[in-house]
C-alpha cells in the first residue's frame, strides 16, 4: 500500500478509536449512553477490520485490545511504589466523633473540618499505573506492600480506560480503586451457572476476587466487573503549568475527566454532623444501590491538612471507615456436629437452616466450645441469632428462648472421638476436649499434614487440602515423611491430577526440602509451638538434636516457653513415633542450616521488657515480637512499671494508656523500624 493509503488508514483507525473511547467514557463512567449498542458494535467491527488489514498500526491501548493476551502460567509479584494502606474503623457515632476530635486536636483548630465522603465498596482494592496516559500495569493490593500483577485481567474491565482522555495528566500516575461486581451482574453470572449446571458464586465480592485471580483473561472478559477510583498513589511529572488538585474531591473529579469512574454518591460535607447525616442517608439507601457496600469512608478533604496529619503505622490519621453494623438474622439450629482439628481439639459446629446474612447464605456457624454452649444455653431445635460481619466466620450469638420448641434437645459432647473412636480428654484449665488418638486419628493426620505443607511451614506449593484428603483416604500417606516418597505415577492417578500437575508437586516437594530450622520446628505441629516459639527454640539451641535432648528445665530457659509449652514439647519429642518421622524426613533429604547461637547477655536489648500493641504496617505483632527477641528483649503481653518500651500502632488502646500513665517510653512503627535497621534485623 502507498504511504498515502497507509496514512489514510491510520487517520481512520485513530478516529474510530477516539469515537469508541468517547462512547466508553459516556457509558461506563458517566452512565450516559450516547449511541445504541448496535451502533457501538458496528464501530468496533470497523476498527477490528482495519487493524486486521494494517497490523503494523495496532497498539496495545486500542479499544479492540482489551482481550488478546495469552493465558498466564502463574502470577508475578508487584512491589507497590507507595504502600496501599488500610484504614482504621469506626463502628459508632461516638467513635466517629472521637476521630473528628483527634483530627482537630492535631491540627490545633476548632472550626469544622471539611470531609470527602464516599461509599466503601465491598470489592477488591487494586492499583493502576499509567505512564504517559497509557495503562501499563494493574495489581492487587496484596499485603499492602506487595501484590500480584493482574494487568491481563484489568485490561478487560470496560470502565478502566486503556488510555486516559484529555491532557495534563502526569508522566506517571498511579490510580487506586475498587474492582467489584454489581448485583445484577452477579445474579446474571449465577443464572448462567445454574443453566449450565455449574457451581454458584457465594457473593459478589468473592466472585470479583476469584475473577481477578484467573490466569486466562477471557474469563474476566466474560464477567461484568466494574471499577470505582478512590485515590491516587505515585504522581510524578505533572506538566509545567498544569495545576495538581489540592482537594481530595477535586482529585476524584480530575480522574473522572481523564476517563476514570468515580462513585456517583461521593460528596463533601462540613464537620462530624455532616458525616453523620451522610452516613444515615447512605445506610437508608444501601439496599437500593446497584452494588454492595459495607460502610462509608471519610477523608479530610484538604490535601495540605492530610499531609500535616500524616500516618500512623499502616493507616492515615486523616481518614476513617465507618462500618455498618454487623448483619444478623434468625434461623433454626438443626443439629450440632463435632470436628477434629490438628491437635485433637474437638469443636462443635452448628448446622443451621440456611439463612442469607452478611452477603452470603450461611448453613454452618461456630459454637467454639462447651463453655460457650453453656453460656448461650442453646439446644438443638432452638431459633438462634446468627451474626456475620465481613469475612468473619459466622457465629451463633444468642438464643430466642421464647421460640424454643417442646422437643428441643440438649447438646451432648462425645466421650469418644467422632472420627477414630479414641477416648477424649479435657485438661484442667482448658475449655476444649481433645481426641487422644494422635496420628491414629485420620482427622488429626490430615490436619497435621495440611499444617506441615502450609506456606509458613514447609511451603509445599500445590499441596492443597483436598489433595491431602485424597492422599490419606487412598492410604498413600500416613505421616509427613511419606510425602517425600510420592511418585509422579502415584499422584497422576488421583482425581483431578494429571502428569504435569503431579510433576509440579513432586518438584515442589523437592524444593521444600531446603528450609530453616525454625520453619521445620513449626511444621512438626507441636502443640502450642507457633512461629515465634519455633524461632526462639531455633535461636536458643541452634540445631534440632539439642532440642530433642533438652530437659524441661532447659526448655524453660527459652523466651516464650512456659511450663505448659515445655511439657508439650517434651511429650512430642518423647514419643517414639514422632522421632521416627523426624528421622525419616532427614533421610528423605529435608535439611536446614544450623543457627549461630548468640550470647543473650551481649544482645542490644538484653534484660529489657517490651510490649507491642495496635496494628503495624510492615509486619504483624508476632513478627515484631520475633524481631525484638532477636535483639535480646523479652516481649510481654501487658504494660507494667518494669516495661522498658512500648511499640504502638493504630488501634493501641488500654496498653498505650497504661504506658502513658506510668511514664513508659512509647515509640511508633517508624522509630521501631529504624531501631531494627540500626541493628541489622530484617522483618
Amino acid at each position: 500500500m502507498s504511504a498515502t493509503g497507509s496514512s489514510a488508514a491510520a487517520d481512520e483507525i485513530e478516529s474510530l478509536r477516539a469515537q469508541l473511547r468517547e462512547h466508553n467514557y459516556r457509558y461506563y463512567v458517566l452512565d450516559e449512553p450516547s449511541i445504541p449498542d448496535a451502533s457501538y458494535d458496528r464501530l468496533m467491527r470497523e476498527l477490528q477490520a482495519l487493524e486486521a488489514a494494517h497490523p503494523e498500526l495496532v497498539t496495545e491501548d486500542s479499544p479492540s485490545r482489551r482481550v488478546g493476551a495469552e493465558p498466564l502460567t502463574e502470577f508475578t509479584q508487584v512491589r507497590h511504589e507507595l504502600p496501599m494502606l488500610s484504614l482504621d474503623n469506626a463502628f459508632s457515632g461516638e467513635e466517629m466523633a472521637e476521630f473528628d476530635r483527634r483530627v482537630k486536636q492535631r491540627l490545633e483548630r476548632e472550626e469544622d473540618i471539611e470531609y470527602a465522603c464516599e461509599p466503601k465498596l465491598d470489592g477488591i482494592a487494586v492499583s493502576l499505573l499509567y505512564r504517559d496516559g497509557v495503562l501499563e500495569r494493574g495489581a492487587t493490593r496484596g499485603d499492602g506492600r506487595t501484590g500480584e500483577d493482574i494487568t491481563h485481567n484489568i485490561r478487560t474491565v470496560q470502565s478502566i480506560p486503556l488510555r486516559l482522555m484529555g491532557e495534563g495528566f502526569p508522566a506517571l500516575l498511579e490510580v487506586r480503586g475498587e474492582v467489584y461486581l454489581p448485583r445484577d451482574g452477579f445474579e446474571a453470572m449465577n443464572e448462567q451457572a445454574r443453566a449450565e449446571g455449574g457451581k454458584l458464586f457465594v457473593n459478589p465480592r468473592n466472585a470479583a476476587a476469584g475473577t481477578l485471580r484467573q490466569l486466562d483473561p477471557r474469563v474476566a472478559a466474560s464477567r461484568p466487573l466494574e471499577m470505582c477510583c478512590y485515590s491516587v498513589g505515585v504522581v510524578e511529572g505533572v506538566p509545567a503549568g498544569a495545576h495538581w488538585p489540592d482537594q481530595q474531591s477535586d482529585i476524584l473529579d480530575q480522574l473522572q475527566r481523564w476517563g476514570l469512574r468515580i462513585n456517583a454518591e461521593s460528596a463533601v460535607v462540613q464537620g462530624v454532623e455532616g458525616c453523620d447525616a451522610y452516613y444515615e442517608r447512605l445506610a437508608d439507601k444501601r439496599d437500593s444501590l446497584a452494588y454492595d457496600i459495607d460502610g462509608i469512608v471519610f477523608k479530610v478533604n484538604d490535601i495540605a491538612l492530610q499531609e500535616a496529619l500524616g500516618f500512623v503505622s499502616r493507616a492515615p490519621r486523616w481518614a476513617i471507615a465507618r462500618k455498618f453494623p454487623a448483619q444478623e438474622e434468625s434461623t433454626r439450629l438443626l443439629d450440632v456436629e463435632f470436628q477434629v482439628g490438628r491437635t485433637g481439639a474437638i469443636t462443635p459446629v452448628a448446622r443451621l437452616e440456611p439463612v442469607f446474612v452478611g452477603g452470603v447464605t450461611v448453613s454452618n456457624a461456630t459454637l467454639h466450645n462447651r463453655d460457650e454452649i453453656e453460656r448461650l444455653g442453646v439446644k438443638k431445635g432452638d431459633t438462634v441469632i446468627v451474626r456475620r460481619a465481613g469475612d468473619v466466620i459466622p457465629q451463633v450469638v444468642s438464643v430466642i428462648e421464647s421460640e424454643r420448641p417442646g422437643d428441643a434437645q440438649a447438646i451432648r459432647f462425645p466421650d469418644h472421638c467422632p472420627v477414630c473412636d479414641s477416648p477424649v480428654e479435657r485438661i484442667e484449665g482448658e475449655a476444649v476436649i481433645r481426641c487422644t488418638g494422635g496420628l491414629v486419628c485420620q482427622a488429626q493426620r490430615k490436619q497435621s499434614l495440611k499444617h506441615f505443607a502450609s506456606r509458613r511451614a514447609m511451603d509445599v506449593d500445590g499441596l492443597g487440602d483436598k489433595l491431602v484428603d485424597q492422599l490419606v483416604d487412598e492410604g498413600l500417606v500416613e505421616n509427613a515423611a511419606d510425602l517425600y516418597r510420592l511418585s509422579v505415577e502415584q499422584l497422576a492417578g488421583l482425581e483431578r491430577m494429571a502428569e504435569k500437575s503431579a510433576r509440579n508437586l513432586v518438584d515442589a516437594l523437592e524444593t521444600s526440602k531446603q528450609t530453616s530450622l525454625a520453619r521445620f520446628i513449626f511444621a512438626l505441629g507441636i502443640r502450642e509451638v507457633g512461629e515465634a516459639t519455633a524461632l526462639n527454640l531455633a535461636n536458643h539451641f541452634g540445631d534440632l538434636p539439642p532440642i530433642i535432648a533438652a530437659s524441661e528445665e532447659q526448655l524453660l530457659a527459652v523466651d516464650d516457653v512456659g511450663p505448659i509449652v515445655a511439657d508439650h514439647i517434651r511429650q512430642f519429642l518423647d514419643a517414639e513415633q514422632n522421632l521416627e518421622v523426624i528421622d525419616a524426613l532427614v533421610t528423605a533429604g529435608v535439611a536446614w542450616e544450623k543457627v549461630e547461637v548468640a550470647d543473650a547477655a551481649e544482645l542490644p536489648l538484653a534484660g529489657q521488657t517490651w510490649v507491642v500493641t495496635g496494628t503495624l504496617e510492615a509486619t504483624s505483632r508476632d513478627g515484631a515480637k520475633q524481631a525484638l527477641q532477636q535483639l535480646g528483649a523479652k516481649v510481654a503481653g501487658s504494660v507494667s512499671k518494669k516495661t522498658s518500651c512500648v511499640v504502638a500502632g493504630p488501634g493501641a488502646g488500654s496498653k498505650l494508656s497504661k504506658a502513658e500513665e506510668l511514664g513508659v517510653e512509647v515509640i511508633d512503627e517508624q522509630a521501631f523500624l529504624a531501631l531494627l535497621d540500626k541493628h541489622g534485623v530484617e522483618l
